[in-house]
């Protein structure tokens, strides 16, 4: 990329031919040609170059999700990204590409719950074996290791939990063994961590959350290495999952201001975390302190940090947290984040999955906080309204 992010983000699109900054939204199921011999030399196109939006049918794209394409393939620096209509859909397209009967994969403890579900319980009907390992001790990975191995699963940082992970040691191990990564890294996006450019074959975002910005819009992408491309255009082809030319529309609205709105959530984010990290019953989960562990590992591979964060609370009543949560004015209580406003949530302990290196003494519970774009100072002054319900 010859220009900074931020130049390129603003300038990702302009049509002379019609005049506009934006790209047209392109709505179509059947795409016509003036003749069969028009659409034959279409298709021949497609299978030359099958990255370069030459389309026959609208299951494969229009020119307005191919736009999102190209824009996502630069922001990664990846050989290609794919469309999906969910963060989750990239999910199980990464692993659907990949994974075959008595395969195993190696995932990161700390797991998105229905990813976890996913691989634990649903992939054993087609017998493909998951194994869990500690992000905070990678030589579980090696232990999890056999010849039936294909994938190593990661998020990074884990998820409602936090843990970052030394990412170069996982990647150099699976180099070794001649076997395929793969990370979440919905919570930095390709703008404070591009995994295929450090050696990740997989990479996938929810465009739900930061991309979007506006919590108005479902998505999600999976940007791929070269050495993957094949086996995830298929693994797309055969299961129709595509993300709709609207839906790419307010994604590319919303990527726009992608680095302006990161910055902004990561500020506000160290803000409230400096303030919290002065009490006493609460660990703040982000990295803002260099002489933690995760700040190290943080600083090792990212540009920068974004707006979500968990809290260990440690207080003798449990309803006590529910009503720290239930008392805060500007954090609406929902899942997903990533959206302009500030979010709240206390996570069940049974909300974390089997987690299998979850370490919380009985008296300990974790809230997430999405620290949207309002004004900190009121956002503070929110929190701390609230604190004296913890007990």
């Amino acid at each position: 990329m010859d220009r900074s992010i931020k130049t390129f983000l603003k300038h990702t699109y302009k049509d002379f031919k019609t005049r506009s900054v934006n790209p047209p939204l392109i709505r179509t199921s059947t795409m016509v040609f003036k003749s069969m011999s028009d659409l034959r030399q279409v298709q021949r196109k497609n299978i030359k170059n099958p990255r370069g939006g030459h389309f026959e049918y609208g299951r494969q794209g229009t020119g307005t999700t191919f736009e999102l394409e190209k824009i996502l393939t630069n922001l990664e620096e990846s050989y290609h990204t794919f469309l999906t209509p969910t963060g989750f859909g990239s999910v199980f397209l990464c692993l659907f590409s990949i994974l075959r009967p008595s395969d195993e994969i190696i995932i990161a403890d700390p797991l998105y719950s229905p990813t976890r579900i996913l691989t634990e319980d649903y992939l054993k009907e087609f017998n493909i074996n998951a194994k869990f390992y500690d992000p905070n001790n990678l030589d579980t990975i090696k232990k999890n290791f056999t010849n039936k191995t294909k994938l190593i699963y990661v998020e990074n940082p884990g998820s409602n939990t936090f843990e970052f992970q030394d990412l170069g040691k996982i990647i150099s191990f699976a180099k070794k063994k001649k076997i395929l990564t793969a990370i979440d890294n919905t919570w930095a996006t390709p703008y404070f961590l591009k995994p295929i450019k450090i050696g990740f074959d997989l990479s996938i975002v929810s465009a739900t959350k930061y991309y979007s910005g506006h919590s108005d819009v479902m998505g999600g992408s999976l940007a791929v290495s070269k050495r993957v491309f094949k086996r995830v255009i298929r693994a797309q082809s055969m299961t129709g999952l595509r993300l709709s030319p609207d839906d790419a529309y307010f994604i590319m609205r919303g990527i726009r201001t992608l680095d302006v709105r990161l910055e902004k959530h990561q500020d506000n984010a160290i803000k409230i975390a400096k303030f919290l990290s002065k009490k006493k019953n609460i660990e703040v989960l982000y990295p803002f302190k260099k002489n933690k562990k995760n700040y190290k590992f943080w600083k090792k591979y990212y540009s920068g940090s974004s707006g979500l964060m968990g809290l260990k609370i440690k207080v003798k009543n449990k309803k006590s947290v529910d009503r720290f949560v239930n008392s805060l004015k500007l954090f609406g209580h929902g899942y997903s984040w990533g959206g302009y406003e500030s979010l709240a949530l206390h996570q069940e302990i049974n909300e974390q999955g089997n987690r299998k290196y979850l370490n919380l003494d009985k008296n300990e519970y974790i809230v997430r906080l999405h620290v949207g774009l309002e004004d900190p100072k009121d956002l503070i002054t929110d929190i701390s309204n609230s604190l004296k319900f913890l007990k």
